[in-house]
């Protein structure tokens, strides 16, 4: 799994947020605070795995286009001449 320019910068975004959030999650968990804690935990793993699960609007023209693409450029194959 590869990621491109602009979905290094999108995960590097969300961990800038999702780490001090876990950390406090953590921190909550050990003193004994199971809610708050686990919630916590909870909500900073969201921020990293939902928006790579979730198809959202601004990804649906790349998609089309990527679908369009596929069926109008064939790859020549690989044949020894």
């Amino acid at each position: 799994m590869s990621l491109g320019i602009t979905d290094s910068i999108q995960l590097a975004a969300s961990l800038v947020f999702a780490i001090p959030l876990g950390i406090f999650g953590i921190d909550t968990l050990l003193r004994g605070d199971t809610f708050l804690g686990g919630v916590a935990v909870v909500v900073a793993v969201l921020m990293v795995v939902l928006p790579r699960m979730l198809t959202t609007p601004a990804d649906i023209p790349a998609a089309a286009a990527e679908k369009a693409v596929g069926k109008a450029v064939k790859m020549p194959d690989d044949e020894d001449d």
